[in-house]
């Protein structure tokens, strides 16, 4: 059964205006300072929000909290994001402990990650387009591998949708595509006008023209110059390569533009339940929760937070 998410956020919503009024007149923060920290308290509402965990601010444990890290984690934002939002939640808790809210802070023991920590590299806005602006455009792939790298950032796609990814499954003209995911199951999800530009460009200019595409692979939108579905290793090479011409030492691949994807809607402010719908993840909760999600919500968050989409 669906919860009441307007009762749920009613028990935290007391609780994050005292805090505010507290980070503005007791600590006369600057305005972006302040929105910095309620966006840290407010990602971790939504975590509980996805996972179903009703509890109000003075009953969250140390494990929740640190589950709600792990998740962030693994959605791509790197140790020094991770870092800024611990702070922010310590310094919820350390308001709580002076109001005599609650006795103990379930971020006490908790130690911010190591900067040095390994995690999945996340490219910033430039170096996302230093390595698109890197394709040669003047040859005969140069289109379609544009097209691609667009397509799997403006989307957040894993390696193997976007091979996989159908003519038939396009709905450019609406703003978003059909994905085949994990387990075969199906999502749509929105695609900023720079890809759609740029798919139109590849389709108009090349992959209409091919005269030779193996019958397997009459619906697929990227093909090699034999006329048959791109392989995950194709998508890998072309990557480094073109990480390599821009300069970039990092260690890219397909799955580092996905993260960045997540991480770049995520420090912008996007609602952490359209993302998750968007990537796809099963893993963090059940579908049922997202079934209230209508689709222009989900490209308006494209729209107001994808460095693209601007």
């Amino acid at each position: 059964m669906p919860r009441n998410d307007a009762l749920f956020y009613m028990n935290w919503t007391p609780t994050i205006k005292g805090f505010k009024n507290y980070l503005q007149l007791e600590r006369s923060l600057s305005t972006n300072s302040i929105d910095a920290y309620l966006r840290d308290v407010e990602k971790f509402v939504q975590f509980l929000e996805l996972k179903e965990i009703d509890v109000n601010p003075e009953k969250v444990e140390q494990s929740q909290v640190e589950d709600f890290l792990q998740w962030v984690s693994e959605i791509g934002l790197n140790a020094r994001s991770q870092a800024r939002i611990l702070s922010g939640l310590k310094a919820f808790y350390k308001y709580l402990l002076m109001e005599d809210i609650i006795e103990v802070a379930p971020t006490e023991l908790l130690e911010s990650p190591k900067i040095g920590r390994k995690l999945p590299e996340v490219l910033s806005i430039e170096e996302i387009n230093d390595i698109i602006n890197a394709v040669d455009l003047s040859k005969p792939e140069g289109e379609r591998n544009k097209a691609m790298l667009e397509t799997l950032y403006s989307c957040g796609l894993r390696v193997s949708e976007l091979i996989s990814l159908k003519l038939s499954s396009l709905l450019l003209k609406e703003g978003f595509i059909r994905v085949i995911g994990k387990g075969d199951k199906e999502r749509i999800t929105p695609i900023g006008s720079v890809a759609i530009k740029h798919i139109n460009t590849y389709i108009e200019s090349k992959r209409n023209h091919m005269n030779n595409i193996d019958k397997d692979s009459e619906d697929i939108l990227f093909l090699n110059r034999r006329g048959k579905q791109l392989t995950r290793v194709m998508i890998f090479t072309i990557i480094k390569k073109l990480t390599e011409k821009a300069g970039i030492t990092k260690t890219v691949s397909p799955h580092t533009f996905r993260h960045s994807f997540a991480t770049h809607l995520v420090e912008g402010g996007a609602d952490l339940r359209a993302i998750q719908e968007m990537l796809g993840h099963e893993s963090i909760t059940t579908t049922e929760i997202y079934t209230h999600l209508d689709r222009e919500y989900l490209r308006q968050a494209i729209l107001d937070f994808h460095p693209r989409a601007k």
